[in-house]
Formats: structure tokens, C-alpha cells, sequence
């Protein structure tokens, strides 16, 4: 993207580069383009041949061929069958042939529609886009503040509004489960939170069809859709885990199905841990993760041929001590390469994530994080998850590390932006201008563009050790608390959100009064 295309009202809280012309942008394109539209500026890395992982293709067809996958829900198996799958009844298992895998991988598509509320934020999702999503599924929230706390709707809305601060976060999801909230009114709450609070494509959770179909239906509510509208591209997108090894669960076959048949997007993502639910090995627990998610995919393709799907990859290894998952390994760096390699190999897009096995957001933390996300950005993915927050193996969704991680994630953007290197950026002029041993500061060249030459900073602290001492020496951390504190203090919601709430309000409750939709066991 061209460097002109910044917005020109950033400022210093927000990190990336100044404009001076402040509130120039209209509130609807009040975004920084560079941020929201990013391409991948790298080629794909390989960590295996064309050969292997060709091989890793073929073995995954043979595992679903003659070991098949354990399929726990009725409906799925009949649909499996109709395909021509040999399904057994008694053991539920399904052995899909190769040529209905095959056949699927022609039906799905190679590029889908993001739909927004903003459509300044709407995306494509394709091989080549760079995506990133918060930290998503966390039980816990931690700040530096109030400490480690059960997730809850509070915290919720409040990752949420944070989620949407930031441009460089593109797709919502539920950073923290908001338990207080009781399991069968829960997904009330959440939709409301997405819809009253962010203009980005939304998440909902696959946990049976009650809920899904009531998630929809909000969507469509607050957006103003009839079934065409709602139709016309993704307007919710859902995650598929597997349970690894080789079985498909009761909500999350149903969510493929129920998903397809709506027109919204499954990312289908098993997640495999090598050495404890896959192979040691990486090239095996790739093959193994390769094959559950084309039997995800497949199963997408059968209800609905054209329904929009991703592949997904979140394969790492374990701690061989103590059985716990490890992240930013040169295992899980390899696999995230491996994943996007077989992902090119089918020609779909597809889903990585980074992710920290550290409790606090200290050394280890930021490291397990950007040598994953460095795995994903140089494995093409289309769409990198957790990738701001995540703590504890995803147990904890920690305020600091979001912010910290997000510094991570415009560094991202801003290598996306291409430099400029015509003869005016390359400033032979200024060269000519400057006597050896001087300096370039006061060059026409440098006043013409200092204000805008670099990125600046969100949460690091350039300053010397005297000026950082009598600001009160503070770590990054501690100066992150201060930027999650103002990020919520200043946040306003976008103005696609007025009148959600008066379009919501009787639906949800009457639903609730009617005892609300439990989730699917």
C-alpha cells in the first residue's frame, strides 16, 4: 500500500506515524488504511520439500481413506455416506475416499468476503492477506491493576472495545469468556457486546444450532439484513477444533454444517500437539492435522459445495516433563512454515497462531510470541489468532501483554508498507549537501519529512536513561497499563453502533424470558 494512504490523524498513543492535520479523516474512514488492508510483503518460506509435502498430502488422504475419522454426530455421518463415504454405525467411524475429499477442495472457495459494519474494515480473505486476531477462548483476564480474575462480562466488553482501538487488530473474537454471565443467555451477551461496541467481521461460537441460528439472527438485527443481505459475503466467522486424534465432536460438526448451509465461514483448525494428541514428529503431526482439517473441509464442501471455509494449523509441541504446550519453538515455527506449505498445496487460505506458555507478560512471553508470529507471517498466513494477549497457554488474556503485542503487530504493518527508493527518497541532493563527518538533521530532505519518516512508538521508550529515570523509570509493562487505562477512558463506539441496542433489545429479551438456548454437549 502506498504511503500516502495513511490516515492523517494518528497520534502518539496510538503508535505509527503522525500527520499534523488532526481530525481531518470522517468518522467512517477514520481508520489507518496501511493497518486494515495489509498484503504479506514476504515470500513463503519452505520448512519442507515439494516432495514432502506432497508425501504429507498423500498420507493424510490414506488416513482418512483407511483409518477415517470418528464422527460423533448423526447428521454428519448420513451427509458423509450421501457422499459416498463408508460410514460404520456402530463404531461411528468414516473413512472418506479421496476422490470426495478431492472434489470438495474444488467446490471451496479460494477467496471470501469479510463483511464489516464499517465497510472501510471489510476484508478479503485469501492466500497473500495478512490478518491478525486478538487472543481468543480465556478463561481468565489479568492487568496489573486487579490481577488475575475469572473471565467476565466486564472483561469482555472491555477487550472487546480494546480490540476495536486498535487497527491493526482486523477480525473480534472472545478474548474473555464472560462466565458470569450463565452458559445458556451467554451468547446474548457476547453478540450484543460485538455489535453495540465494533465494526469489524465478528465471531461466534459453534455450540450448538439454537445458538448459532439466535447469532445470526442479532446479526441480521442489528445490521439491518434480510437472508439475501446476510448472505452476500461472511458476516460471522467460527473456529472448528478437532479433538485430535481423528474425531469430530457433536457442536463442532454441527457448527461446520450449520455454518455452510448459512453462507458463513468455519475455520477449520485441529489442534495438534506433537508428542501428546499427534505424532512426535513434525512432518507426522502435520499429516495428521492435514488430514482432520480436509475432513472438516470436506464436510463443509458436501453440505453446501461453494461454502466458504479456511484450512486452519495450530500445531505445536508439548513440554515432554510436563505434558504442557509449548509455544515459539523451532518446532512450532517449523510447523507453522509446514502448515502454510500444505495450505498452498490445496490453494485455500488459511489460519496460524502465535501463543506464550509464560504466565506473566515478562522475557519469556514476548519471545514465545514473536518467534510464532514471525512463524506465521513467514508461513503466509491469511490470518494469525492470538496474536495480541495471549498468556498462560491461553488461560489468561493478559491487558499489558495485548498492548505490548500490539507494538509487535504495527512493526508487522508497518514492514508491509513498502519503502519508498525513487530518486527523491533516495536523496543524492541531501548526500551532496552533508560534508563528511556531518550530519543529516538540518537537510531540507530531513525537515521535508521528519515528521512522518519513521514509525513511532506505541509503548517503547526511546528516551535516555536520565529522561526515562525522571518520568519515573518505568517498564514497558507499566507504561502499557497506562495505555489500556486511557484506550478504555477515550473509547467511544463507532457510529455504526448507534441503534444496535433499540433493534436488539426485544429479541434477546424474549429469548431469554422463552429460557434462553443451552449449549450442545
Amino acid at each position: 500500500m502506498a504511503q500516502e494512504a495513511r490516515m492523517e490523524n494518528q497520534d502518539e498513543t496510538r503508535g505509527g506515524r503522525g500527520r499534523g492535520r488532526r481530525g481531518a479523516v470522517p468518522p467512517m474512514a477514520n481508520v489507518n488504511t496501511a493497518y486494515v488492508r495489509m498484503r504479506n510483503p514476504f515470500a513463503p518460506q519452505q520448512a519442507f520439500s515439494a516432495d514432502q509435502v506432497a508425501a504429507m498430502h498423500d498420507g493424510a488422504l490414506r488416513v482418512l481413506e483407511e483409518l477415517g475419522i470418528k464422527v460423533l454426530l448423526d447428521e454428519a455421518r448420513d451427509l458423509f455416506r450421501k457422499a459416498g463415504a463408508l460410514v460404520d454405525e456402530d463404531s461411528q467411524m468414516v473413512r472418506i475416499g479421496r476422490e470426495i475429499v478431492t472434489a470438495a477442495l474444488t467446490t471451496a472457495p479460494r477467496s471470501i468476503r469479510l463483511r464489516a459494519a464499517n465497510p472501510a474494515r471489510e476484508q478479503v480473505y485469501e492466500l497473500g492477506s495478512m490478518l491478525f486476531m486478538a487472543g481468543a477462548g480465556c478463561p481468565n483476564a489479568f492487568d496489573n491493576e486487579r490481577g488475575r480474575r475469572p473471565g467476565d462480562l466486564t472483561g469482555y466488553l472491555e477487550t472487546l472495545r480494546l480490540q476495536q482501538s486498535f487497527d491493526v487488530i482486523h477480525m473480534h473474537g472472545p478474548s474473555v469468556e464472560p462466565q458470569d454471565v450463565p452458559i445458556h443467555l451467554r451468547h446474548y451477551a457476547m453478540m450484543k457486546g460485538q455489535l453495540e461496541n465494533c465494526d469489524k467481521p465478528l465471531f461466534v461460537y459453534a455450540r450448538g444450532r439454537q445458538q448459532v441460528e439466535e447469532s445470526f439472527e442479532m446479526i441480521r438485527l442489528a445490521r439491518g439484513l434480510d437472508d439475501a443481505g446476510f448472505r452476500d459475503g461472511v458476516w460471522a466467522t467460527t473456529v472448528i477444533n478437532s479433538n485430535s486424534p481423528r474425531q469430530l465432536d457433536l457442536p463442532m460438526s454441527r457448527g461446520i454444517i450449520d455454518f455452510a448451509r448459512a453462507g458463513q465461514m468455519t475455520i477449520i483448525t485441529p489442534f495438534c500437539l506433537a508428542g501428546a494428541m499427534a505424532p512426535i514428529t513434525i512432518s507426522g503431526a502435520l499429516m495428521l492435522q492435514h488430514a482432520e482439517a480436509l475432513a472438516g473441509i470436506t464436510l463443509a464442501q458436501i453440505t453446501q459445495a461453494g461454502a466458504p471455509v479456511s484450512y486452519g494449523g495450530f500445531l505445536s509441541n508439548v513440554d515432554m516433563k510436563s505434558g504442557s504446550p509449548a509455544f515459539g519453538t523451532p518446532e512450532h515455527i517449523r510447523a507453522c512454515i509446514g502448515s502454510g506449505q500444505l495450505a498452498r498445496h490445496i490453494g485455500l487460505p488459511w489460519r496460524s497462531a502465535t501463543g506464550a506458555a509464560s504466565n506473566v507478560a515478562d522475557s519469556q512471553a514476548a519471545s514465545e510470541t514473536i518467534m510464532a508470529l514471525w512463524g506465521a507471517v513467514l508461513g503466509g498466513a491469511t490470518v494469525t489468532v492470538h496474536s495480541a494477549g495471549w498468556l498462560e497457554g491461553g488461560l489468561t488474556l493478559g491487558y499489558e501483554k495485548f498492548i505490548l503485542d500490539i507494538e509487535n503487530l504495527q512493526t508487522i504493518a508497518e514492514l508491509a508498507t513498502p519503502a519508498p527508493a525513487d530518486a527523491a527518497a533516495l536523496g543524492f541532493d541531501a548526500i551532496a549537501d552533508v560534508q563528511p563527518g556531518g550530519h543529516f538533521f538540518s537537510t531540507a530532505h530531513t525537515m521535508e519529512r521528519y515528521q512522518t519518516a519513521f514509525y513511532r512508538p506505541l509503548v517503547a521508550d526511546l528516551s535516555n536513561h536520565g529522561s526515562w529515570v525522571e518520568a519515573g523509570s518505568l517498564t514497558a509493562a507499566q507504561r502499557a497499563t497506562a495505555i489500556w487505562k486511557q484506550k478504555l477512558a477515550d473509547f467511544v463506539a463507532p457510529e455504526t453502533c448507534a441503534g444496535v441496542a433499540d433493534r436488539l433489545d426485544a429479541f434477546v429479551q424474549q429469548a431469554s424470558e422463552s429460557g434462553g438456548a443451552k449449549p450442545e454437549d
